[in-house]
C-alpha cells in the first residue's frame, strides 16, 4: 500500500497509536497519487484535537528512531486548512491511520 511495506505502515501507525488524541493521518503527495519512487518521502497530516507543537516534535523523534530508509513529513492538518497544502490534501488525501480502526 502506497508503495511501503507491511513493517513501515504498522511501525508508523504503532506510534500514532501512542497518541489517543491523533484521531486519524492521512497520507498525501506522491505517495498517495501514486506517482511516487522508489525513495519518495511520505508526507502525512495528522487530524485530531489538541496536536501540540510539542506532540508533533515527539512524534518526529519517534519517527526518526525507526530508522526508515524514507524521509517522513508530517504536520497539523487543522493548521493548513484553507492553505494551498490544506486543498492539496483535500484533493489527493487518502486514509492512512483512523483511531478506531488501529486495532484491525
Amino acid at each position: 500500500m502506497f508503495g511501503l511495506s507491511d513493517t513501515v505502515i504498522d511501525d508508523l501507525k504503532g506510534i500514532f497509536k501512542q497518541y489517543p488524541n491523533i484521531e486519524e493521518v492521512l497520507i498525501f503527495g506522491s505517495r498517495a497519487k501514486g506517482n511516487y519512487l522508489e525513495g519518495s518521502d511520505i508526507d502525512l497530516a495528522l487530524i485530531g484535537e489538541g496536536l501540540t507543537f510539542d506532540t508533533i516534535m515527539d512524534i518526529n523523534i519517534k519517527i526518526e528512531d525507526l530508522e526508515l530508509l524514507y524521509k517522513v513529513d508530517i504536520l497539523n492538518y487543522m493548521e493548513k486548512r484553507g492553505t494551498p497544502i490544506g486543498d492539496h490534501i483535500d484533493r489527493v488525501g487518502q486514509l492512512f491511520y483512523k483511531k478506531d480502526m488501529a486495532d484491525k
